[in-house]
């Protein structure tokens, strides 16, 4: 059963999203995750069965923008 898990991040435009889509397409994988860049929170939402909300932070962090649990 997929889980779903939110984070706030510090991704605000298209090409912030686009930068990072290499790295959790490879992590969680296409289709599975989205960013809300309209949200003040930059919301990213990640539907995921075993993907653990760690495995999803270093994904982010290492493509170099701020991700914390909302």
């Amino acid at each position: 059963m997929n889980k779903e898990l939110k984070f706030k991040t510090s991704m605000n435009c298209g090409n912030c999203v686009a930068k990072v889509t290499p790295s959790l397409n490879e992590v969680v994988g296409a289709d599975k995750w989205t960013v809300d860049t309209d949200n003040p929170d930059k919301i990213l939402t990640v539907a995921t069965e075993k993907v653990t909300e760690e495995e999803i932070m270093n994904a982010v962090k290492k493509v170099g923008f701020t991700i914390v649990p909302a």
